[in-house]
């Protein structure tokens, strides 16, 4: 799978610092330090590929492609939306003006969904921490509850 995200970057890779502002990041990064046992090195990778799925999910809405995110991919996407005005403002500026919403299952799929996502959000130019997508290859917690949802 790593020969495959590799070649699907035909140019540099978009970083998602380009996109969330320096206070923001700041911010929630020490929220997600305060919030996991990790050091703002390892947060800022979380957050990043958190706002890299949720940017992903966002420019594919009603595409039904069954984007999932690995656990630790998570962690940060629900740190985003846990700031709710500034997850609004981010599906304000990136959705069109939509909501995203959130709709968590407590069990896990074991599809490989993760890992298709991190080859989505490669071909969409994205930066992708291969390490924090292979925590769980073939699980991703959150995910539509209904196929063709407009969720993440």
């Amino acid at each position: 799978m790593t020969a495959a995200l590799v070649h699907l970057i035909t140019g540099p890779a978009r970083s998602v610092r380009e996109v969330v502002p320096i206070d923001l990041w700041e911010k929630q990064v020490g929220l997600l330090v305060r919030d996991h046992p990790c050091d703002s090195t390892m947060a800022g990778r979380i957050l990043g590929q958190g706002y890299a799925y949720l940017l992903t999910a966002m420019r594919h809405r009603g595409e039904s492609l069954g984007l999932a995110p690995s656990k630790l991919v998570d962690i940060g996407v629900h740190t985003i939306i846990r700031d709710t005005v500034a997850y609004a403002d981010l599906c304000a500026r990136s959705n069109g003006g939509h909501s995203l919403p959130h709709v968590p299952k407590a069990e896990t799929k074991n599809d490989g969904s993760a890992m298709r996502t991190a080859t989505v959000i490669a071909s969409d130019g994205w930066d992708v921490d291969l390490p924090l997508w292979t925590d769980a290859a073939e699980c991703g917690p959150c995910h539509p509850c209904h196929p063709g949802n407009d969720s993440h």
